[in-house]
């Protein structure tokens, strides 16, 4: 474990990372936090499951960016809040390459004990795959790293429903935008987004259209190449910007 001063913690062995029975590879997780019994706790939960090893801990930003040059990563699991450099400014430089793991690098999920908007704002402006409450059970934790590492994006439902209500009152009017960017979009992408927009999943975008899982994620793949998007949350913000929803239509079936 790392004392207040140590070296980042590093796994080794089969469980951090080397291949799984089925013969892929489990999904690299690096913790941070500065509690010891929170690291201790997260560690027990992930590596009881055979997709996912943690390979590695560190007690705050500054110290994750060291462990990072060398130690591969897939996930970074990021408390807000910590000594030296917070998981804002540390997810910053991740995102950007700074850690020297370049524009391959890992994915951060932020987790904080605060459900406060200027965190969450702060979290996605930085470049977080992920926006998730501590008080999340294991089972939500474990789902939000196996989307994050398959391309989505996860923020916490209760934090996703005020920004989209502040972002519906703060942003400018969509008649204000050039909407050249949506001509670019089919009919059909056009209808995928306003879902994705809602919240709606993959799975539920496929249903509701009658189509597979697989041509869902396609639809998605060319919104956010076709709009120079990084991520779902991305194109949430820019599905509200251009007006295409409002914030009263989330979580509404239609």
């Amino acid at each position: 474990m790392l004392s207040s001063t140590g070296p980042a913690v590093v796994g080794w062995g089969p469980a951090a990372g080397g291949p799984t029975e089925a013969g892929r590879r489990p999904i690299r997780v690096l913790l941070v936090d500065d509690q010891e019994l929170v690291r201790a706790g997260f560690t027990l939960v992930l590596d009881s499951q055979p997709d996912m090893a943690v390979v590695g801990e560190a007690r705050d930003g500054a110290q994750v960016l060291e462990l990072l040059r060398t130690t591969p990563a897939d996930i970074v699991l990021m408390d807000l809040r910590t000594p030296r450099m917070d998981g804002i400014e540390a997810t910053r430089r991740i995102v950007a390459g700074s850690d020297g793991a370049g524009a391959g690098g890992p994915k951060v999920i932020i987790l904080t004990a605060f459900d406060l908007d200027e965190y969450a704002f702060a979290a996605i402006k930085a470049g977080a795959a992920g926006f998730l409450l501590k008080d999340a059970g294991p089972a939500q934790i474990m789902a939000a790293i196996r989307s994050v590492h398959s391309g989505d994006a996860v923020v916490a439902p209760s934090t996703t429903k005020r920004l989209l209500d502040w972002f519906a009152v703060h942003l400018p009017d969509a008649g204000r935008l050039s909407n050249a960017a949506l001509e670019a979009l089919t009919r059909r992408e056009g209808e995928v987004l306003r879902l994705v927009a809602r919240g709606l999943s993959n799975s539920e975008i496929a249903v509701r259209l009658t189509v597979s899982e697989a041509t869902v994620k396609t639809h998605v793949g060319r919104i956010l190449m076709k709009l120079h998007l990084r991520d779902r949350v991305q194109a949430v913000v820019f599905a509200y910007e251009m007006g295409l929803v409002t914030s009263g239509w989330f979580g509404r079936p239609g």
